[in-house]
């Protein structure tokens, strides 16, 4: 077992973990754990942009104004207005490190901004529809080189360690070598992004596991809020696809959600998102998704159609060029066809509880990003203000982290991981066989529209799996499939359970036993002693 002692490890290598890593000053030693390579995050995927207002017709105040309408009441009105009034200082500090915007056509010293669900204007920042790309590529190549952060590739965070009531590192799985590492700090950021691989469908990555908000949770933590999944409306649906998104933006620049018909039933035919929102293809999330679950559920179709050939071929490849190459290799034309869509799992909005510098109920443990609930986001987290929720949040934390550090000692020498009540294990068909089973309740049961009956079924079978995979933990030897596998069904507990005490309907969270709003206004909050 290797012993490594830092100013501060941050878990995790997305937007959050790698601008935070950046941000602290250079006299502060910096461990960064990534889980597959330095750039394998959801934020690599990340399509649409950012939110921030540019145009001289927004202003801050309609901003805030369109967050909070969006998040149905939950949320938190300073930390709203802390992101949003910070925004262009974190897209400025972007451009300063390299990501390059893309400009608009008629004015290179103005970028060009597009258009998302729920916003009242134009301020959706972006590269292409690769932002996401541009924007860890760039943080990655820079935290590659800074002399004071030291970068570990293939390194998962098993659990935190705790003395005194105060958080000083984590137990950590050198994937390489199998080694189980011991990493100590004054500060321990969980940066490790959502949990969409708890659905069969999702838009996330492989390594979206939940594993920072199911390490705090075991840590005693609060969770809040977990019960608000968001499903992007529009993930390509094809066989090999796996998990790609047809980025919002395409719906800002007038593509339109159809029934099938038209000549060979190719997606031509009715618009209906009217009919649901007078807002069309631009309500928020939420209502997307729950009106295409509702006419695929309808009509009995595996997909809707998303049609923007409509437009000039020439803006649709400039625009969207990522995107076109990507629906060409699957034999889709986006320029001349509608493209099949579903929803799929794209971001939690619930998470560890954390003040806008990342602070959480430990001391010591801070989280940012997806992996912490603010109050930004509330019910419902409006299109493009993740990346911003990361850069912000990272910037704040820094300052916090910077003057902890400069406080507190070392921690003293850390218990070493115990491995003798463990044996190898043959039987790696049970951890495959529950993971595929945990996923598919999840879908099932746990989607877009929820009853009682449905939760209390889930509840029953994510009970049993729970038994089966913390007993296979207890007794046998760690591997990565094992540690996600015993996260991801952590966190569709705490799913379940926060779904299970909202009764009613609220932004993300849709119930046929409760179809209403309640009239009192409140978070959810739960915790390890809640057991």
């Amino acid at each position: 077992m290797k012993p490594y002692q830092y100013d501060t490890v941050i878990i995790g290598a997305g937007a959050a973990g790698l601008t935070l890593a950046l941000r602290l000053p250079k006299h502060i030693q910096v461990a960064v754990l990534a889980k597959a390579s330095l750039v394998e995050s959801a934020t690599l995927y990340a399509q649409g942009g950012i939110s921030v207002v540019l145009d001289e017709d927004d202003s801050v105040n309609a901003h805030i104004d369109d967050t909070l309408s969006a998040g149905a009441g939950l949320c938190d009105q300073d930390t709203v207005r802390y992101v949003v009034e910070n925004a262009k200082r974190s897209i400025e500090w972007l451009i300063d490190n390299g990501v390059a915007f893309t400009r608009h056509n008629d004015n290179e010293n103005v970028y060009h901004l597009t258009k998302e669900g729920g916003h009242s204007h134009r301020r959706i920042i972006h590269s292409a529809d690769a932002t996401g790309h541009a924007v860890e590529t760039t943080l990655a190549e820079q935290v590659r080189h800074a002399a004071n952060i030291d970068v570990f590739d293939e390194h998962i965070a098993i659990d935190l360690i705790t003395q005194n009531n105060r958080c000083v590192g984590a137990y950590v799985l050198n994937k390489g070598s199998h080694q189980i590492d011991i990493f100590s700090a004054k500060a321990t950021v969980l940066a490790t992004g959502g949990a969409g691989k708890v659905y069969l469908y999702t838009s996330n990555p492989d390594v979206s596991t939940g594993d920072g908000i199911a390490m705090a949770w075991r840590a005693g933590c609060r969770i809040s809020n977990m019960e608000f999944i968001q499903f992007h409306p529009t993930c390509l649906y094809h066989p090999e696809a796996k998990s790609f998104l047809m980025t919002e933006a395409l719906r800002g620049e007038g593509a339109k959600l159809r029934l099938p018909g038209g000549k060979s039933n190719e997606g031509k035919g009715e618009a209906f998102l009217h009919k649901f929102d007078p807002r069309g293809e631009l309500a928020p999330r939420d209502i997307v998704a729950r009106a295409i679950d509702h006419e695929i559920k309808r009509l009995g179709l595996d997909y809707v159609y998303l049609d923007i050939s409509h437009r000039d071929t020439d803006f649709i490849i400039e625009h969207f060029p990522t995107v076109y190459e990507r629906c060409k290799q699957f034999g889709f034309d986006l320029t001349k066809q509608a493209i099949p869509v579903v929803p799929a799992a794209h971001y939690i909005c619930g998470g560890v509880v954390a003040s806008i510098n990342g602070r959480t109920d430990l001391s010591g443990l801070y989280a940012i990003g997806e992996t912490a609930c603010t109050g930004l986001h509330g019910a419902n987290r409006m299109a493009s203000n993740s990346l911003l929720e990361c850069l912000v949040m990272a910037d704040a934390a820094a300052e916090d982290i910077t003057d902890l550090v400069a406080q507190l000692d070392y921690p003293n020498s850390l218990a070493p991981w115990d491995a003798s009540r463990v044996t190898p294990s043959l039987e790696t068909v049970e951890i495959s066989h529950n993971w595929d089973e945990l996923r598919r309740v999840m879908s099932d049961y746990v989607g877009i529209v929820r009853s009682n009956k449905r939760l209390e079924l889930a509840r029953k079978r994510i009970d049993n799996l729970k038994q089966e995979i913390n007993d296979f933990y207890a007794n046998h030897d760690i591997t990565n499939d094992l540690i996600e596998l015993r996260n991801l069904v952590t966190v569709a507990d705490i799913i379940v359970r926060s779904a299970v005490t909202r009764r009613e309907s609220r932004g993300l969270h849709y119930t046929l036993d409760y179809p209403e709003a309640s009239d009192v206004i409140k978070n959810t909050y739960l915790s390890l002693s809640d057991d």
